[in-house]
């Protein structure tokens, strides 16, 4: 594949979209959000030295008409088109530089449904937290909600607010008082995974370890424990949580050298918190490279990961978020071997 072909043309009927199996795909729109995304999904490919597809997704309004001819008016096609052509070749020169095999395209059609159709070919889909709105795109708002939850491969959401590690630049006056209201902060070369003791949660972390690996990182494994509340919030709490994070500790250890026998050569560490697991995994995001959680989990003390703490994740990260899907791994199957498995009945 040429560094700089391009598949813009219309797909014909029962034609495959143009996307080189197992390479990563990013979808942009032009805003800043889908900047910061291309950016990270250009590194990510030229770490995994896979092919990068580019895609832009735009939908021809339909208006209702006024007056007595009543019927539907629709936006020229020809119009939109060439803006949504405009924001792949701006994609195509900005990523010139990188070593890496690149290909782009225009889809006419929903970008969420463009996206995840892309899903099932991809290694990793990659998109911005929000995006412009308007005909081309509309990548994030309803995309990142939905694209994590049900794409056929992970995903990763790029925040506007991680712009300055990655070289860019943002207009966005909230996001310039929020950092210098944080001030400064150092990201450290860790990959952090959330875990609460499910079947999901386990998967992530062998996603995360891999990760960590491609990046030269340490891994850091987190388990955060929320307070009571509601009908235990009666029960003698410091006797029981000591005993409960005692025994969390003893799971997460035997976790972790379970990991080891998989990744002898990598740095891991744990961390185990009291506190929510949205706000421990979103305030971890601020200083590490990469958050990484599966797409469901457990209810209970230590999760749900996902319904809404990635949820939440997701929408209030300072830092890219890595989601993995379920997905059966024969390295599961040797887990029980290594000790108690947190959350195990």
């Amino acid at each position: 594949m040429d560094q700089h072909s391009r598949h813009n043309e219309e797909p014909q009927d029962g034609q495959d979209q143009a996307v080189a199996p197992g390479g990563i795909v990013v979808g942009v729109d032009g805003s800043e959000h889908g900047q910061c995304a291309l950016v990270w999904a250009a590194r990510e490919a030229e770490r995994r030295q896979l092919p990068l597809h580019i895609v832009t997704a735009y939908s021809v309004p339909i208006f209702a008409a006024s007056g007595l001819d009543g019927g539907y008016a629709t936006v020229d096609d020809s119009v939109i088109r060439e803006g949504a052509d405009a924001i792949v070749k701006q994609a195509m020169d900005k990523i010139s530089g990188y070593a890496i095999d690149v290909d782009a395209s225009v889809e006419n059609g929903d970008a969420a449904g463009v996206l995840l159709d892309l899903s099932a070919d991809a290694a990793l889909l990659v998109f911005g937290s929000r995006g412009r709105g308007g005909f081309v795109g509309r990548l994030l708002g309803s995309v990142s909600s939905a694209l994590p939850a049900h794409a056929k491969c992970p995903t990763v959401t790029v925040p506007l607010y991680c712009a300055d590690r990655l070289g860019e630049n943002t207009e966005d006056k909230h996001i310039k008082a929020e950092h210098a209201k944080a001030g400064p902060r150092a990201v450290e070369n860790v990959v952090a995974v959330g875990v609460d003791g499910s079947e999901q949660a386990r998967v992530a972390v062998l996603e995360a370890a891999e990760q960590a690996q491609r990046m030269g990182a340490k891994l850091r494994v987190i388990c955060a424990v929320p307070q009571y509340s509601g009908s235990l919030a009666w029960v003698p709490a410091p006797l029981d949580r000591d005993a409960l994070f005692a025994d969390i500790r003893v799971q997460l250890d035997a976790g972790v050298a379970w990991l080891r026998s998989h990744f002898p050569q990598l740095p891991i560490e744990t961390d185990l918190r009291d506190g929510s697991p949205v706000d421990v995994l979103v305030e971890t995001s601020r200083s590490v490279e990469l958050v990484v959680l599966g797409t469901r989990g457990r209810g209970g003390f230590a999760g749900m990961l996902l319904g809404s703490t990635s949820d939440g994740v997701l929408h209030h990260a300072k830092g890219p978020v890595l989601v993995v899907p379920d997905r059966e791994d024969p390295r599961l199957a040797d887990r029980h071997k290594f000790g108690p498995m947190l959350g195990a009945a």
